[in-house]
């Protein structure tokens, strides 16, 4: 005998989450980096209006336009770019192997490390002179400065990164009968990468804080060398726009990187 009643039939399998939507943190992130942007332009007005001695944002758009229009901000764009980019993936290809090479043989640290440590005590700026010296007054000894900037930076970063990987993976490697040129490539260098790619944003920072005084090199083009020259006739907008470029810049280029590391380090575990 069947019996029909009509209470409804209650669900025991507990209810599947209704997925996030995997944008919206991003899409919150964004809102709050167009806020923050917003209000620093709207406190660098008012200090502007209030009497303090800075050009208004209108000020600088205008005279980054006139820079622009004759072609004097792209060619100093450029020339900077220019010899960041050289310096920075010079410092970083030499600063790679050389922190694998320290990391992992100990005889290397021994003969490599006190060097590093006593060279990157001193700032790249104190090698301007010897640089002129020794390589002239053309292209060689803004990168050369831009190079030691990006170089210790990354070279530190690399070399913890090897010391620091967990011994268990190495020898469970060993246990399996990996060599040591094996152990190299699929353990050491894949659990580095994350450091290496830290050391790369901030050997990009040291270069780009760098090129203002390497562009003190005779240079005849370039940002810095653009606001030095209007540091001479007090012209604040010119100033600006060159901070502000920089500052551009170098966000988009820390913007690849970050781009990079997502994509190499996936398999890390993040917050």
């Amino acid at each position: 005998m069947v019996v029909v009643t009509d209470a409804p039939v209650r669900q025991t399998a507990a209810q599947p989450a209704t997925p996030k939507k995997a944008g919206s943190p991003r899409r919150r992130m964004l809102v709050l980096n167009l806020l923050s942007v917003g209000a620093g332009i709207l406190i660098w007005w008012a200090l502007s209006a209030a009497g303090l001695r800075l050009p208004s944002p209108v000020e600088v758009a205008v005279r980054a336009w006139e820079l622009l229009l004759d072609g004097t901000l792209l060619s100093d764009t450029a020339a900077s770019l220019g010899r960041v980019l050289t310096g920075f993936a010079l410092g970083t290809l030499v600063a790679i192997p050389v922190g694998f090479l320290m990391g992992w043989y100990a005889w290397a640290r021994g003969i490599i490390e006190p060097w590093i440590q006593f060279f990157r005590t001193i700032p790249p700026l104190a090698i301007i002179p010897l640089a002129i010296v020794l390589l002239g007054i053309g292209e060689e000894p803004k990168i050369l400065v831009i190079f030691l900037a990006a170089f210790f930076a990354c070279v530190i970063s690399t070399f913890q990164g090897v010391v620091n990987i967990d011994r268990t993976l190495i020898n469970a490697a060993r246990v399996l009968g990996t060599k040591d040129a094996g152990i190299f490539t699929r353990v050491v260098v894949p659990a580095s990468v994350p450091f290496i790619l830290v050391g790369m944003r901030v050997g990009l920072g040291a270069a780009w804080a760098t090129l203002v005084a390497a562009e003190l090199i005779a240079a005849q083009a370039g940002l810095g060398y653009r606001m030095q020259q209007a540091q001479i006739y007090y012209d604040l907008p010119t100033i600006f726009v060159g901070l502000i470029v920089i500052g551009i810049l170098g966000l988009l280029m820390d913007r690849v990187l970050l781009f990079a590391e997502k994509k190499l380090t996936g398999w890390q575990e993040r917050r």
